[in-house]
């Protein structure tokens, strides 16, 4: 590695534009994944030449789906660079270290790269992407390109060595297969950064229909043994999705989806194939998971929202350019309104389960003052400002709430095209006419806010951009609860916890009294969040406080439920821990509990059941 003639710093260098234009050769890039015991990756890469001096490469940044630089480049190692023998000298960027200059000689045709990814061994170091049994292969962490070209003009030829024995799905198809190595068809890199790996030692594939595949990997073969009727569901997603779009934008879908609690849960989208981890028992727990099933149909969508249609300002010719996220509440936020409708839809959810979900969100935005200062368009930059790095206060702070507060305003815009047209025309119409096209087109068109309100206004006339900006700029008391009332329904507060509640409450072990007394908790006594101005912040709790007792009795979850029942005097007293210091409070209550759901409203139109009943009732 080469120093300036100061001696105490690389030396600089420009990055080139990128530029639409292709580089002259193909890129050979092969990964070693057969250390599964160490999850150690072993990239060798060879980079094609035309002249001596600089050759600038780099390592993806901007990363597709996580809408922020959040590549790795902390678990690169062991870089080193030569040609014909020799080793060559290389510098990284001072500034941007994802960049690194090769100082390649006269009468080199090719520069090959030698390095390591060191794969997270725990998930305090990152995202574990790989266990003795499985690997989600995101091929971002193992390839440098060439600068000043665009992603789509590079073209590389990929391999992957597996351990003995394992399988591989992937969007993008196997040339052929030797032994442990699987080569790859050549594909450009934005094409090969979108297509993830999914290698198991126990790997199902199911076809979902012609053109889309499931592919599940675990820990234990019996992990992957779905029922006829649970295949049925994720058919009736798929069947629901492409009926709801009007036409497929994929040539085909590869569905990655590993059942490890050894992986980081994630789910994260793709043009033609999503890699979702989620709990072990998936399948073999079925009953005991309905708040998982949502990941399927959400990430599937995201092909035609967010892959297929992109905001142009989430646009980027390379992964070192930085990218806006100033329409994740259409990307994102639609999704998510999908993704709980089509959970309806395709019986993945029951009804009540699904209104349950929706009754959940709206109170939770309703009861969060975060929104009294922080516009919702603002919470698009918090992938890049949170990097969804845990917060101390997140209903004042707000998160990423284009997600799920950007699904109750397209439950408004939805109830409003019905109302407008006489119920004849609704959201639907536009996702057809919006994120629809072609059989098979599985290009990006990019859009703006323009096109947006312009579809809407061509499906019912409406003073669309205004409405949609004034949603997602301004400050306001409470939330969108527009769409609850147009679809027939208002929110309310009962004693007991709600369908969908009562699920997610089985799953996480986490008892939410947010509208009880401002606070969640575990089985643990440990306080799992707290709402800015509610009674356990005017207590002094704080995340990670542990409640020890609850009216001079040990802590139980049952207690303190039965504390805060038929309450007369509206105060429930508790110990509680924080670090080494322990206090008594007191805590003031309404009395009851109060748990979020749905209540009908007989004077309107039932527009909520009939955006939730299915479409499409043929299996495929």
């Amino acid at each position: 590695m080469r120093v300036d003639d100061a001696g105490d710093e690389p030396a600089a260098f420009t990055i080139p534009e990128p530029a639409d234009r292709p580089y002259g050769h193909p890129l050979a890039l092969h990964v070693d994944a057969s250390d599964r015991w160490r999850g150690i990756l072993r990239v060798s890469e060879r980079v094609p030449v035309d002249a001596p001096g600089d050759l600038i490469l780099l390592y993806p940044k901007w990363l597709p789906g996580f809408h922020a630089p959040v590549a790795p480049i902390e678990l690169l190692a062991g870089l080193h660079f030569e040609a014909d023998g020799r080793a060559l000298e290389w510098r990284r960027h001072p500034v941007m270290v994802h960049a690194f200059a090769v100082s390649v000689p006269d009468g080199v045709a090719a520069v090959t790269a030698e390095f390591q990814f060191l794969s997270p061994t725990d998930p305090a170091q990152g995202r574990v992407i790989s266990s003795p049994e499985m690997l989600l292969l995101p091929w971002n962490a193992t390839v440098l390109y060439p600068a000043g070209h665009a992603a789509g003009q590079i073209m590389l030829d990929a391999s992957l060595t597996l351990p003995e024995g394992w399988s591989a799905a992937c969007a993008i198809a196997s040339a052929h297969r030797k032994g442990e190595r699987v080569v790859f068809e050549r594909s450009a890199l934005d094409t090969l950064v979108d297509s993830p790996v999914l290698a198991g030692r126990h790997m199902m594939t199911f076809p979902l229909e012609k053109h889309v595949s499931l592919h599940v990997a675990a820990d234990e073969p019996r992990q992957t043994a779905f029922a006829n009727d649970q295949l049925a569901l994720h058919r009736a997603v798929v069947a629901e999705t492409v009926e709801l779009f009007g036409s497929r934008s994929f040539d085909r879908f590869e569905m990655l989806l590993a059942l490890s609690d050894t992986l980081t849960a994630a789910g994260v989208e793709h043009h033609r194939s999503f890699e979702a981890v989620t709990v072990p028992g998936y399948v073999t727990d079925w009953d005991k998971h309905v708040t998982r099933r949502d990941t399927i149909p959400h990430e599937f969508v995201h092909s035609w929202n967010g892959k297929h249609r992109r905001g142009a300002d989430s646009c980027a010719p390379s992964f070192d350019r930085p990218i806006r996220n100033d329409l994740l509440w259409v990307y994102e936020g639609q999704t998510q309104y999908w993704t709980n409708v089509l959970c309806a839809r395709s019986g993945l959810w029951t009804e009540e389960e699904t209104l349950g979900a929706l009754a959940l969100t709206a109170a939770r935005y309703e009861a969060r003052p975060g929104s009294r200062w922080r516009p919702l368009l603002d919470t698009t930059r918090d992938p890049i400002i949170a990097a969804r790095s845990p917060l101390p206060w997140p209903s004042w702070q707000r998160s990423e709430d284009y997600y799920a507060e950007g699904a109750l305003l397209w439950l408004e815009v939805d109830t409003r095209l019905r109302e407008l047209s006489g119920d004849t025309r609704s959201l639907d119409d536009f996702a057809r006419s919006f994120f629809g096209g072609a059989e098979g087109d599985w290009s990006t068109r990019p859009y703006d806010l323009e096109e947006v309100a312009d579809r809407l206004d061509a499906i019912a006339p409406f003073h669309w951009r205004a409405f949609l900006l004034e949603a997602v700029h301004d400050t306001r008391e409470g939330t969108l609860l527009g769409g609850l009332s147009r679809g027939g329904y208002r929110l309310d507060y009962a004693g007991t916890l709600n369908a969908y509640q009562r699920c997610l409450e089985g799953e996480t072990g986490i008892a939410d009294l947010t509208h009880t007394i401002g606070l969640s908790v575990g089985g643990d006594g440990r306080v799992t969040d707290v709402l800015w101005g509610g009674a356990a912040f005017d207590a002094g709790v704080t995340i990670g406080t542990v409640i020890v007792a609850v009216d001079r009795l040990p802590f139980s979850v049952e207690r303190l439920r039965a504390a805060l029942t038929d309450r007369a005097d509206k105060r429930v007293e508790m110990v509680v821990r924080r670090g080494a210091t322990v206090r008594t409070i007191a805590l003031r209550t309404p009395g009851h509990l109060r748990y979020p759901r749905l209540v009908r409203v007989l004077d309107q139109p039932d527009r909520l059941s009939a955006i939730l009943r299915p479409r499409r009732v043929t299996q495929v």
